[in-house]
């Protein structure tokens, strides 16, 4: 009864066991009482489907199409996966591990040395064995490990978390330049025509002596230029569907179309408080679940500090004749347990110890800088928001006037007045304050888009939950601490 004794006091000694290293404290964050150039918004709006709140139902179904498609939300959801794996692997060693053997041997052995006088020759081994052994977490090494290995599945979800946030931002941003384009270069279009027209009436001007050659060399270059224009937006527009197509997980082809630019909605602007990004934001998830598994990394290197109980056991039988392997002299069993410590390595361990207080170290700064970039990032949106709304009026304005402008001024040489190089100026400058005006609405619309992936919010559990899924988190063994 003493090895029971002993297996009996092991596991006493097991449960009573104590988890060395540092336990995991959130470091302090400074975070300030407002974001930066904030503008009045909703506060519920976060936590919404922001991108159909642009009233167009092709964006949406892109959106759908890239979170069921998109190959690297695939990949991000593999390596959940693997991280999940890893725990599993991580969580065995807590347990007991059983194998079976089993040995069937005939051989002879030779005659002239003399060994072979001793047992039948040739002979026959029949040996079935089941054998376990159970390595005592005494200073929760495992633990610490299997922390670590929970920590980093965490990481991982909240890495495809980040991608799923990334990706909607991507495929919104992406066709709203796309329909920017399309606007810009529909204006190409109309004056390019509106120019061919002009053009046209004064080559027959030009015929019957009324005007100069000089003018109507400068309204063939006027023409021309906005020919050049066209191609130009069109390969824009090629480019542009060909990135959406990969985002939605296509070869490139082209896109369809919904609303035009001008009928797009603009959403409402998200509101929140600094504090909330800490819980909102992926990558700040990611960076802590870094920094705690860094924290717990160096609990399991100061565990190699200290003994290394083991317990080891097997029964089976052994027998020369298959027959007599059920009979109770053959069998066989045994049972023992091993401890192991260091004693001089040259300093091996505490190099160990040593390199996981620096990686936590790396792992607190990256932390830190993550969430003032994530401040930044907010603060970014909110002023590029403010400032593209004014910058949207006044571009408004400035077409309105020089639409005024370039009428005026083709009166005035109709009416021989004034030459044709102010009509020039004119409708060159009303043609440029055109196009400008649709880039201004569409940084009003991407710095919107800007602000929903900076504060990130509900809508990225929405999305997520569409997203491939990975397979079910493995069981995690409760974590117990003296």
């Amino acid at each position: 009864m003493k090895h029971e004794f002993l297996i009996g006091g092991l596991i006493a000694t097991l449960l009573c066991g104590c988890t060395v290293g540092p336990n995991y404290v959130r470091p302090d964050v400074a975070t300030p009482a407002s974001f930066r150039f904030a503008v009045g918004g909703s506060a519920d709006a976060a936590n919404v489907e922001w991108w159909s709140q642009f009233g167009d139902k092709t964006l949406v179904n892109l959106i759908n199409t890239a979170l069921a498609q998109n190959w690297d939300l695939k990949a991000a959801a593999a390596r959940v996966d693997q991280a999940g794996a890893i725990l599993l692997e991580e969580n065995a060693a807590l347990f007991p591990q059983a194998n079976y053997s089993a040995l069937a041997e005939r051989a002879r052995i030779s005659e002239s040395t003399g060994e072979g006088a001793l047992t039948p020759n040739p002979y026959s081994l029949y040996e079935p064995l089941i054998s376990a052994g159970w390595q005592l977490d005494l200073w929760g090494r495992i633990r610490r490990q299997s922390e670590a290995a929970q920590a980093n599945l965490v990481g991982a979800e909240e890495a495809r978390r980040g991608v799923v946030l990334t990706l909607v931002a991507a495929v919104a941003t992406t066709y709203l330049r796309l329909r920017a384009l399309d606007a810009q270069l529909a204006i190409a279009l109309e004056t390019q025509s509106t120019y061919g027209e002009q053009l046209k009436l004064f080559e027959d001007r030009f015929k019957f002596g009324q005007i100069s050659e000089v003018t109507l060399s400068q309204v063939r270059a006027e023409y021309e230029t906005a020919s050049a224009a066209v191609p130009q937006y069109e390969q824009q527009i090629g480019i542009t569907e060909n990135a959406l197509s990969v985002l939605i997980g296509q070869t490139p082809r082209a896109i369809p179309r919904g609303r035009s630019f001008e009928a797009l909605q603009i959403p409402r602007v998200p509101s929140g408080l600094p504090s909330q990004l800490l819980t909102r934001r992926p990558d700040i998830a990611q960076a802590e679940a870094t920094l705690i598994a860094a924290n717990a990394d160096i609990g399991a290197a100061e565990a190699l500090l200290y003994p290394n109980v083991s317990l080891t056991g097997s029964a089976g039988s052994a027998s020369n004749d298959l027959g007599d392997l059920l009979e109770r002299p053959a069998s066989a069993w045994s049972i023992g347990a091993d401890l192991t410590g260091p004693i001089f390595n040259g300093g091996s361990i505490r190099g160990q110890i040593l390199v996981t207080k620096a990686q936590k170290a790396e792992a607190v700064a990256n932390y830190q800088q993550t969430i003032l970039n994530a401040f930044r990032e907010v603060s970014d949106g909110f002023v590029g928001y403010s400032q593209s709304q004014r910058r949207l009026a006044a571009e408004n304005r400035l077409v309105e006037a020089q639409e005024t402008t370039a009428r005026l001024a083709l009166l005035t040489f109709n009416e021989g007045v004034d030459s044709y190089t102010t009509v020039l100026v004119a409708q060159e400058d009303l043609f440029a304050s055109r196009l400008s005006a649709i880039e201004a609405r569409y940084d009003v619309m991407a710095s919107l888009v800007a602000i929903y992936k900076a504060m990130g919010g509900g809508w990225v559990d929405g999305a997520a939950a569409r997203a491939p899924q990975p397979g079910p988190v493995p069981t995690v063994i409760p974590d117990k601490k003296s």
